[in-house]
């Protein structure tokens, strides 16, 4: 590995360390850190509901934004070198809308946590494979383009469907639980929640770090990688199980949270270059930052927790513009 790239891990994870520390200690109730250790060797009432509210709430959060913003932004990576395309991500491409149908029916149906992220997967590499087979069958058409609209066509056919389901659910049970949760958030996540994400994270992680030198032949063509000793179409398929499980899977916990797939990647691949392993490193170290300043702004910055997906679309939004007007102005 380049020196470079371990260097600049090395102060990405100092910059990640403080941005758990102001997890813990950052919100609307203020936690003085030497509270909390004095409070582990002299108990009295004070210390003991800080460190409730480090145990109970804080600390469960902080660790499903490392979680989550990790997988997320793992997924974008394997993505992008998948397709050989930089403007797809797994809220583009249709992924998060199929996983979300499958969460909130899911929810529709009353199923435990791990029957909602079965549901989760299943809709979102149903979304995965609908948008991939389009492309193959239009690749007369600029790819980008096929890729975008096919994404966008999934997505709103998505869309319709959970609005159905929003419509049929129970307005007082289970109808604010749907709404909330497509708003995307780490407020409700608890440890048993992260116990049934991890493996599943795990799990999709070991291929695409086991081939990630593999992974990197996926940028020449198809003919060029046959010739390299590797079936390109054989690698998607087992890389696209990957992604999607990874992205299904805190999908089912977090909501909907977008544009960690999309702008992490690229701001990577702008830090280290196109070389895959350096950009899987540092997105998985990006990705948890971003996540983790995102949801302490949301806790600061109104009375009432802001959903992710609003200040996630506010950077992302603009960045993927900014994405497309750079693009433009290369042709």
């Amino acid at each position: 590995m380049n020196k470079s790239v371990v260097w600049l891990s090395g102060c990405l994870l100092v910059v990640l360390l403080v941005a758990m520390l102001m997890s813990l200690v950052v919100g609307r109730y203020p936690v003085n850190l030497s509270l909390l250790v004095d409070g582990l060797y002299y108990p009295n009432q004070h210390a003991d509901q800080v460190y409730q509210i480090i145990r109970d709430i804080r600390l469960p959060r902080m660790l499903a934004a490392l979680l989550v913003g990790a997988a997320l932004a793992t997924a974008g990576s394997v993505y992008q070198v998948m397709f050989r395309n930089p403007l797809v991500s797994p809220d583009i491409l249709g992924v998060s809308s199929g996983s979300g149908l499958g969460a909130i029916f899911a929810i529709y149906m009353n199923w435990p946590i791990w029957l909602i992220e079965v549901s989760a997967f299943s809709g979102g590499l149903l979304a995965v494979m609908l948008v991939y087979l389009l492309s193959i069958y239009l690749h007369r058409l600029d790819n980008t383009l096929v890729l975008i609209l096919t994404g966008v066509v999934i997505s709103a056919l998505f869309g319709s469907m959970i609005s159905l389901l929003k419509i049929l659910a129970d307005p007082y049970t289970q109808l604010s639980t749907m709404v909330f949760w497509l708003m995307g958030g780490l407020n409700t996540i608890q440890y048993p929640e992260l116990l049934y994400t991890l493996p599943c994270i795990l799990l999709a992680l070991i291929p695409v770090v086991l081939l990630r030198w593999r992974i990197n032949l996926l940028n020449l063509s198809d003919d060029e990688s046959r010739t390299l000793g590797i079936n390109p179409n054989r690698l998607r398929l087992l890389l696209i199980l990957s992604a999607t499980l990874m992205t299904s899977s805190v999908v089912a916990i977090s909501g909907m949270i977008g544009w960690v797939g999309l702008i992490i990647p690229h701001i990577a691949r702008l830090l280290v270059g196109a070389r895959f392993t350096s950009v899987l490193i540092l997105s998985m170290i990006l990705g948890p930052i971003f996540l983790l300043l995102a949801d302490t702004a949301s806790r600061v910055m109104a009375a009432i927790d802001l959903p992710l997906s609003i200040l996630t679309s506010f950077i992302g939004a603009p960045f993927f513009i900014f994405l497309l007007v750079g693009k433009n102005r290369k042709v």
